[in-house]
């Protein structure tokens, strides 16, 4: 491919990634214009564990994934087959 053409290739790719960006972005603006700003709790704060049936179910849940990783050492959790 010439140079202009990878070029214009190029340009064309930004725009789509700052379009996607910018429809993201409002997406997030409006979700907190609705809902209000994200609540954050202290990240250092332990844990706490009530051991209620809500958690149970959860744990439960969580059972039925595996987590595997890609070739670029992305993780995911993947249902397990049954």
């Amino acid at each position: 491919m010439p140079d202009s053409q990878e070029h214009e290739a190029e340009r064309l790719e930004r725009e789509r990634e700052h379009r996607m960006l910018n429809k993201l972005m409002h997406a997030a603006e409006h979700a907190a214009a609705v809902w209000g700003p994200a609540s954050r709790g202290d990240p250092d704060a332990p844990v706490v564990h009530k051991h209620d049936e809500f958690e149970q179910a959860s744990e439960d849940d969580l059972r039925g994934f595996e987590i595997v990783t890609d070739s670029e050492g992305h993780h995911y959790a993947v249902r397990k087959k049954p």
